[in-house]
């Protein structure tokens, strides 16, 4: 069996680095470590400009995720939403996902003001921060080679590039899941508890940004500790008990705390059925997304709108592979030659326990996405993006350097099957886009030309023991493989869109519901909010006048967008109404009341003020009762509301019935009726 040396010690262990003055750390920061190769640093340094490059690119014409938008700007206007997550700033209804995304970027809206780049700024940030940590796990114990390539293709990611030039909570998921990496390969290593707590802590705070889909890693990092740690199995076992109470801990802080308020001091939790924090963990954000069974109507068996229908075969679907499948076959069968050269070290053995990580942050992930039927957004598979990225550069290399040095009986096969059987599933998924472009052509002829060379060069170079054939080879590989990828990412990079609820990289292959929280009103931004770096604070995340809903939406009919707004809960208002409303508004601590969040975040962001959401995001929730309506309007803390002609979504039928009973009806726009105190009998 041909096994690998392990890399040199300081590869292994920087903390000989502490000790080294300020100035060689900031010379190092540029020039990397003395004994890595002198393109490594540039190198990294490139993908890291490339990376920000991507996910930066005409940031100001950005379309985000209006729910989360709008929640953002709330959480500026009082702490009491920040805290909540409360998609108005009247604290009414909260957003359906734990608020630490939502945090981070009101932090920032707070601090340079609420706008596009604001709201864009940490996840370009945290983008690029996953590329840089990615690089330097896989460094650590595979090498500079290996880091690299697992940078560049995480860089490279389709669906990563779409979701980090977005407001959806994802990119801060993945970082902080990498953070908890980073701290179980340390705890591995050294066998200290401390590095164990902090890496269930960080666990923790992503299940504060996405709740359950924060734990699908949690299996593979136990495995790991409890494997390859050099402790005893006791202590072991002790350590990871200490870790799940942090992981308990951290996880369940806020759900606690806001739990043990009483209802009528906080928001209804969005997405729930019974207005608490746990049953949104188990249902609507837990098993119902896994199982599609909730009482939830949004979690029940929605997926095949958005990602195409379960199964194992899901990832490679016309929506999903161009997004993600392109290094699958390649990760599956590096991941599998890298155990199988692994197979007689120490158990404590550093390289297989990153195996071991990696190959169990892939396959958990893979099997969750696949099979899961509730549902199901493209861009949640960007969680999956670092265990094939890691696997491509970890994997990749262990494979070319047993194919170099191996009989070829055993490896002469492993490594040119691997680009083979990628670069063929490559010109497949371009085939599938044939004619959408240039850029897809010239990729389709890139992969398959360089793949092909790339197999011959690396089976020629084997047999006649040219070793520079066979590094050119492998470099023939990498561009091959990347070709696709780097097409779509520049795609997202480039070409403006206008669906941030559900934003995808490449020309559309079919399917993918998009809804209509990606879009935003017409008219002015949120007035009063002052400016910030020259653009106006107020300004909605979702870009200026010529990006997100044209002007035009504002010359149709008053009466057409009023039964926009209040019909089916679409993302488009019309300025005329909010004007009206505004006017109008008599010092209600609410604008109007709509039926879904897709409507309430957009008239949100077009008027500034706060809007009730009756029904969450599906409509289904039971956010507004009768009894609290009478309640908020006898208060005056609300006149308007809108309800369609049949009750409409999320549209409590009692509360439709008194409202057309007892509201006087705006006849300027339909479904659009106002509620004063002497209404409430």
């Amino acid at each position: 069996m041909t096994t690998l040396a392990p890399p040199p010690a300081p590869a292994q262990d920087g903390r000989h680095r502490a000790d080294a003055p300020p100035v060689s750390r900031a010379r190092r920061l540029f020039t990397g470590a003395p004994e890595d190769p002198r393109w490594a640093r540039p190198a990294l340094w490139a993908i890291l400009l490339l990376a920000t490059a991507l996910y930066a690119w005409n940031l100001t014409s950005l379309t985000g995720n209006t729910f989360y938008d709008a929640a953002v700007y709330s959480g500026t206007k009082s702490w009491k939403a920040f805290f909540f997550g409360a998609l108005d700033s009247g604290s009414f209804i909260t957003v359906d996902k734990p608020p630490f995304a939502l945090w981070v970027m009101g932090l920032s809206a707070r601090a340079f003001g609420y706008g596009t780049w604001q709201l864009a700024l940490p996840m370009v940030t945290v983008g690029t921060g996953s590329v840089a940590l990615l690089y330097r796990l896989v460094k650590r114990d595979f090498g500079v080679v290996a880091g690299t390539i697992a940078a560049l293709v995480l860089t490279l990611t389709p669906i990563t590039v779409a979701i980090n030039r977005d407001t959806n909570p994802d990119p801060i998921l993945v970082f902080l899941m990498l953070l908890g990496a980073a701290a179980l390969l340390k705890a591995v290593r050294t066998g200290r508890l401390l590095p164990l707590v902090w890496s269930a802590v960080a666990i923790g705070f992503a299940f504060n940004t996405k709740m359950m889909q924060a734990y699908v890693v949690l299996p593979a990092f136990f495995l790991v500790y409890l494997w390859a740690t050099d402790l005893s199995l006791g202590r072991r076992v002790r350590n990871l008990a200490v870790a799940t109470v942090a992981l308990v801990v951290s996880s369940a802080w806020w759900m606690v705390i806001v739990d043990l308020i009483p209802a009528s001091s906080r928001p209804y939790i969005g997405g729930s059925t019974d207005n608490t924090v746990w049953d949104l963990v188990i249902g609507y954000n837990g098993f119902g997304r896994i199982f599609g069974a909730s009482s939830s109507v949004g979690s029940a068996g929605n997926g095949a709108s958005f990602g195409g229908s379960s199964g194992l075969y899901r990832m490679f679907n016309d929506i999903m592979g161009g997004q993600i499948s392109w290094l699958i076959p390649f990760a599956a069968i590096a991941l599998a030659g890298g155990l199988v050269l692994r197979g007689r070290a120490p158990r404590t053995d550093a390289r297989r326990a990153a195996l071991m990580l990696w190959g169990g942050w892939f396959v958990l992930h893979f099997l969750t996405f696949s099979l899961a039927e509730g549902t199901f957004h493209p861009y949640y598979v960007t969680a999956m993006a670092p265990g094939i990225a890691a696997l491509a550069g970890a994997g990749g290399v262990m494979l070319h350097q047993a194919f170099r040095d191996g009989s070829a009986a055993r490896w002469g096969w492993v490594l040119p099957v691997a680009v083979a059987a990628s670069t063929v599933w490559a010109v497949v998924l371009l085939q599938r886009v044939s004619g959408s472009g240039t850029v897809y052509t010239v990729a389709e002829v890139v992969a398959g030309l360089g793949g092909a060379l790339a197999v011959t060069g690396l089976l020629v170079g084997r047999f006649m023991k040219r070793q520079k054939l066979i590094g050119f080879a492998a470099l023939a590989a990498i561009v091959a493989l990347l070709a696709g990828p780097a097409a779509y990412s520049v795609s997202a990079a480039t070409t403006a869109s206008s669906n941030g609820t559900n934003p995808t990289a490449g020309p559309s292959t079919g399917g993918g519901m998009g809804g209509g929280g990606g879009q935003r009103p017409s008219g002015s931004a949120p007035t009063g909010t002052g400016s910030s770096g020259g653009q106006s604070m107020g300004q909605p995340p979702t870009g200026t006048g010529s990006t997100g809903s044209s002007s035009s939406s504002s010359s149709s009919s008053e009466s057409q967008s009023g039964r926009t707004a209040g019909g089916m809960g679409g993302g488009q208002v019309s300025s005329a109404m909010i004007t009206y409303l505004k006017k109008h508004q008599d010092g209600a601590t609410w604008l109007v009341a709509v039926a879904t969040d897709q409507t309430a975040s957009s008239i949100i962001l077009e008027s500034g003020q706060p809007v009730i959401s009756m029904g969450g995001w599906s409509g289904s929730d039971n956010a507004m009762t009768l009894a609290k309506l009478k309640s908020l309007v006898k208060a005056g803390k609300l006149h308007y509301i809108v309800v369609s002609s049949d009750g409409g979504q999320g549209t409590n039928s009692e509360i439709s019935t008194w409202v057309k009973k007892h509201g006087t009806a705006v006849s300027a726009y339909s479904g659009l009726y106002r509620l004063d105190a002497s209404d409430v009998g």
